[in-house]
């Protein structure tokens, strides 16, 4: 059942980067994990901890050795719970009937939350599935014990963003540019404080997101339109030696604006309908990405160029 509505297929070999085909998924996995294990201070403060260069290196690769099964244990699962609701229709309508009550109005009558219903499709009430599997098939201890584990991962995940936010702010920030003189005390404070303002941050953002369509998508979306810009900026750093601020900051300006029409151009008038990106939303980071980089060599060559025929002239 789950092989005749494609669910153990790869997608779709084309190059076709409009849609979630196998090359824009490996394409989006790449470039994200490269700024995951590559820049994410979420990362590079647990290489930190390594006591050697050779120790930090293993445990990048245990992760990304980790990762793959890891991946494909959680679409397994969902290959199953979908396998389980085909073979149940009627077990699913709970799940349909309270998506569709989210998105009318309260005072809608019953009718028109099953009428809504009736409308929605897969990926409307798919991040619904597997808590209303948890809640309602799971017995009561086992369901306590898992619970139990997805709030401590997501505490260890939420601190771990805390705390790096937190700590780039004070440091990199705080620290560089406006009160370079803080004491241990103060430094400290300003620690302390800039973590609660994240947290409450990511807590206003989390409520925000409620009701989304799918949180894993918004996720990937933002990821990439965030990470971008800071992506290239680093690949061009630590490959191009003789990129200077001019040429960088110029690249970045370039890349920022790329992206930014990446992300907005969809919301552009029918009569502009031209002017919309035609690329997958997740395509932003490769594309903002390779535009930083490859804008800062091409001004970097060129600038070389010009001070040889200077020199020889």
């Amino acid at each position: 059942m789950s092989a005749a509505n494609n669910k153990f297929s790869l997608g779709s070999g084309s190059f076709n980067f409009t849609r979630s085909t196998f090359w824009m998924v490996l394409c989006y996995g790449f470039f994200i994990n490269l700024n995951n294990f590559g820049m994410d201070q979420n990362y590079i403060q647990r290489y930190h901890t390594a006591s050697s260069e050779k120790q930090a290196s293993k445990s990048v690769w245990l992760c990304v050795a980790i990762y793959v099964p890891a991946s494909l244990l959680f679409f397994i699962i969902g290959t199953a719970l979908f396998a389980y609701y085909q073979v149940h229709p009627g077990m699913i309508d709970p799940v349909k009937l309270k998506a569709a009550a989210e998105r009318l109005t309260s005072g809608a009558s019953a009718q028109q939350v099953t009428g809504m219903a009736a409308q929605l499709q897969p990926a409307d009430y798919g991040d619904k599935v597997l808590p209303h599997f948890m809640v309602t098939k799971i017995p009561t201890g086992l369901l306590g014990l898992i619970v139990s584990a997805i709030l401590s991962a997501a505490m260890s995940t939420i601190s771990s963003g805390m705390n790096a936010s937190a700590t780039v702010f004070t440091v990199d920030i705080i620290k560089k540019y406006f009160r370079p003189q803080l004491d241990g005390r103060q430094y400290l404070r300003t620690l302390y404080v800039s973590t609660i303002v994240f947290g409450m941050a990511g807590l206003c953002t989390g409520l925000a997101m409620i009701g989304s369509k799918s949180v894993l998508d918004t996720w990937w979306e933002l990821s990439g339109i965030f990470a971008g810009g800071m992506l290239g900026l680093f690949l061009l750093g630590l490959i191009s030696r003789g990129t200077r601020n001019r040429e960088a900051l110029t690249a970045v300006i370039i890349g920022i604006t790329v992206i930014l029409w990446m992300t907005f151009s969809a919301r552009l008038p029918l009569r502009y309908a031209f002017l919309r990106n035609p690329l997958h939303t997740n395509m932003i980071i490769v594309i903002g990405t390779l535009t930083i980089f490859l804008t800062g060599l091409l001004l970097t060559y060129t600038k070389r160029k010009n001070q040889q025929i200077r020199i020889a002239g």
